[in-house]
């Protein structure tokens, strides 16, 4: 799970003025005028925020996808760059995909230390409801994991254009 360590980061005036030279610098603000900022209500119901906000740990991860369609085919292709075939699940049910897995590998136990934590560890999920019907048979779909790209082929079901019918 990403981690947020709020000890390790910069607070907004702090990064600013790393990035700030002399000339650049806000104008100076009277104590009085600062005091009240700080204690106003704005300033009040930010801290709030922040202080209650708190990731969810217990949500998955979700899977980016491309999805698009050939004359006779519909492909759906994901990066799952470091998964093993093991660590995948693939199911369709009723033209709902689900591809769901684990990545491990993000935790070292001689870590003392994050500075920065941006990959994602841990479970992912994600279902997607297919934009055209497909066959959902053996036969029909195949499914190939190289160079860390998951892609998945499916034949689209043969759907007989629309008869019309005469009123009479």
């Amino acid at each position: 799970m990403a981690r947020n360590n709020s000890d390790d980061l910069l607070i907004d005036d702090d990064l600013a003025a790393a990035f700030l030279d002399g000339a650049d610098e806000a104008p100076v603000q009277k104590e009085e005028e600062i005091m009240a900022v700080e204690e106003g209500p704005v300033a009040e119901a930010s801290e709030t925020v922040e202080d209650e906000w708190e990731p969810a740990d217990d949500f998955p991860g979700q899977l980016a996808v491309d999805v698009y369609e050939t004359a006779d085919k519909l492909v759906v292709k994901a990066r799952t760059a470091g998964i093993s075939k093991s660590d995948l699940d693939v199911s369709i049910s009723d033209n709902i995909l689900t591809i769901s897995g684990v990545l491990s590998g993000g935790e070292d136990e001689q870590t003392t230390r994050w500075h920065i934590q941006e990959c994602y560890w841990g479970e992912f999920s994600r279902t997607i409801a297919l934009p055209v019907q497909v066959r959902e048979d053996e036969n029909s779909v195949k499914a190939e994991l190289k160079d860390g790209v998951l892609t998945i082929t499916f034949e689209k079901e043969k759907v007989e254009a629309p008869k019309k019918i005469a009123i009479q």
